[in-house]
């Protein structure tokens, strides 16, 4: 892990698993205790050991380098096929990923692919100037803290964008919630969670 990125991950320790835990009790009508989940894009593994420790299951993180800063069991991936079988998980997480995506349908189809149960997505949406303009400085600050270099390539979309997605690739939208954050006072982003299987 590079050091701005370390520096990131301590900064954000704290909220992150307060966070995490947020995420847990929005999902757990959704997941069973025992199952088998992929962190897709897991980054530094809070959330997914958060969700293997309060909800009883076993997660593996996967993301296409290690900056993880928990013990989560973890395989780096090269974005491309993911080295799963078909149908091998019963969930998969995708949690403020797609929008870093640089082909977040083909990263969509893989999980669809892997996972014979709930793809469980939060996104944040770039709907009204301010949450445009706060999705394109967050891409930015995260790319610098992952690489060390400004750029502002993205992948965000709005709700409907996405939902028009998720029909095309045959993932019915089975429960979605806007996400609220104590902290939205100061960073009122619009957010949402979907929670998709396939048709």
């Amino acid at each position: 892990m590079n050091i701005y990125k370390s520096i990131y991950y301590q900064i954000r320790f704290n909220n992150l698993k307060r966070s995490s835990r947020v995420m847990c009790y929005d999902c757990q009508d959704y997941i069973q205790k025992g199952v088998k989940i992929l962190d897709l894009g897991c980054g530094s593994g809070i959330i997914g050991k958060t969700f293997s420790d309060l909800l009883e299951v076993t997660v593996i993180g996967v993301d296409v380098r290690d900056d993880r800063v928990v013990d989560l069991p973890f395989q780096i991936v090269d974005g491309g096929k993911l080295p799963f079988e078909d149908d091998e998980f019963d969930v998969c997480l995708i949690i403020y990923v797609l929008h870093h995506a640089e082909d977040p349908s083909f990263l969509l189809q893989e999980a669809k692919r892997i996972c014979k149960g709930k793809i469980i997505i939060y996104e944040d949406l770039p709907e009204g100037l301010f949450s445009i303009f706060r999705c394109h400085i967050h891409l930015m600050l995260t790319n610098l803290f992952s690489s060390g270099i400004f750029h502002w390539k993205f992948s965000f979309k709005t709700q409907t964008e996405w939902e028009t997605l998720f029909n095309d690739l045959g993932l019915r939208n089975f429960a979605k919630k806007r996400v609220y954050k104590s902290h939205d006072w100061i960073d009122p982003v619009k957010r949402i969670l979907y929670i998709l299987e396939k048709d």
